[in-house]
């Protein structure tokens, strides 16, 4: 019994072993969670569909597995997944009320990794449509809400997924990360997440729509062992990935607490966009600053140099592409796109209008801004900001203005997330450590690495998650 109350807030890890060695069952496991979410899911709307009847039938072929000593890595261990990858026999629907209700006919290459490693789905996890804003909420299936305030965003796009790992509906659950999708409910949520480089995780087997190579799959966690677990167990090229990225000299859990020697480590509270940033997101930074002095780093304030007053004009041309080739997709199966929401439906318009030319520009001038601010990196191994401009924002926020501009959303994702989509177009890794608190809510320091460099992020955050745990934090929901 006590290790079933503990299964509120054990580390995968743990449990994992804990099932391997026949402490608890995976059907006990199983059970527990889905019975957790039944519970607490009304409140949260973090999950779209519980799969309740497929994760007990995997949860008993797990046993027999555990019984004839054949346990896989993940053996037993509850991953939702976010609803928009494919889950095979399981309809996607990426938020949106123009996909029709139809299973899936495979499983992505995470998912068939996952699946191959013993991991067990109890569910798909909420997003925005066509994960668009940095908001969970939308027409299809509602808002998810923050398991620190039920009345604030958890954020997005990856929001049901990281509600559902901070109130404990699940320990842990996949994600992806387009312009700070992991980065952001990790922060609003208070959980760890690394956007894993460019190409570090397969997005195959079927032809993506991400022509800059913007999107990257990874997890939300409670601990940074758990996210380097998992990372290790999805991790690497599938044949005709458009993006390799050179792998590791050894698993990401053997970097959780090696030593990362003295680091050189900038920080800056300055984005690259010229928006207001709230009191308390500029203290979490000085702070995590101040506490990496501290652990003996070299530590100086820099700012890249990423002030460009073409970015955001420029990453909303391909993200325009990227949404209006999700709007076409759906079309080219039935859906009908007058059913998108209305900035889907403004992004979709704006990218029919751009010419070929002008998209290819866009992606050339993105990558000349890269080599930029790549610089940085050159002299720093870690470059620490705030995750956010403001904390969890309430629900609704994110449509102020929409009714007199439907692109206005997108405005405001840009005041309340002005450091994350630049290093979805530099393709380097970046982490989220819920360091800091404020009024009851967290607010997330972003660490952002090398080129290819998650060993030494995977290092430090566990470095000052030593120093400043944070696992024990539990929301009042839970």
């Amino acid at each position: 019994m006590q290790i079933t109350k503990d299964l509120t807030s054990i580390s995968v890890t743990d449990l994992a072993a804990a099932i391997r060695e026949k402490e608890i069952s995976p059907v006990e496991v199983v059970d527990h969670y889905l019975e957790r979410t039944e519970e607490l899911n009304p409140k949260l709307n973090a999950f779209v569909a519980v799969l309740a009847e497929q994760a007990r039938a995997q949860a008993r072929e797990s046993e027999g597995r555990i019984q004839r000593g054949a346990a896989r890595p993940l053996e037993g261990v509850p991953i939702p997944i976010k609803d928009n990858v494919l889950l095979a026999g399981v309809p996607m629907f990426e938020g949106s009320r123009m996909a029709p209700d139809m299973p899936a006919p495979m499983d992505t290459e995470l998912v068939a990794r996952l699946r191959n490693a013993g991991a067990v789905f109890t569910g798909k996890t909420n997003l925005p449509e066509f994960g668009t804003i940095p908001s969970t909420e939308g027409d299809r299936f509602g808002a998810a809400h923050n398991p620190w305030d039920l009345s604030r965003t958890p954020g997005g796009s990856s929001g049901g997924a990281a509600a559902a790992v901070a109130a404990g509906l699940a320990p842990a659950a996949h994600g992806n990360d387009g312009g700070g999708s992991l980065r952001i409910p990790a922060s609003c949520c208070g959980v760890f997440s690394i956007k894993p480089s460019r190409g570090r995780v397969s997005r195959g087997p079927l032809p993506g729509n991400d022509p800059a190579g913007f999107v990257i799959d990874g997890f939300l966690t409670r601990t940074v062992r758990d996210n380097a677990l998992l990372m290790d167990v999805v991790s690497g090229p599938a044949l005709g990935d458009p993006y390799w990225a050179p792998p590791p000299q050894r698993p990401f859990v053997d970097e959780v607490g090696a030593s990362s020697g003295r680091l050189r480590i900038g920080w800056t509270d300055v984005a690259p966009i010229d928006v207001p940033i709230d009191p308390a997101c500029g203290a979490a930074v000085r702070d995590a600053a101040a506490l990496c002095e501290s652990l003996g780093h070299q530590v100086e304030e820099h700012t890249p140099a990423w002030r460009n007053d073409e970015l955001l004009p420029l990453f909303m041309q391909v993200w325009a592409s990227l949404v209006g080739t999700d709007v076409e997709f759906w079309a080219s199966l039935g859906g009908d796109p007058s059913l998108a929401e209305p900035h889907n439906r403004a992004l979709w318009e704006q990218g029919r209008a751009l010419p070929a030319t002008s998209l290819g520009l866009a992606i050339a001038k993105l990558q000349l801004f890269v080599r930029q601010i790549l610089t940085s990196w050159e002299t720093y191994d870690v470059i620490l900001t705030p995750t956010l401009a403001l904390p969890p924002v309430p629900l609704g926020w994110m449509f102020q203005g929409s009714e007199a501009d439907p692109m206005a959303p997108m405005t405001m994702a840009g005041v309340f997330t002005p450091f994350t989509a630049q290093i979805n177009v530099s393709g380097q890794p970046a982490a989220s450590l819920p360091l800091s608190w404020h009024d009851g809510l967290p607010i997330g320091v972003q660490a952002i690495g090398r080129p290819a460099g998650e060993s030494i992020l995977y290092r430090l955050c566990a470095q000052l998650e030593e120093a400043r745990p944070w696992a024990d934090r539990r929301p009042p929901i839970a």
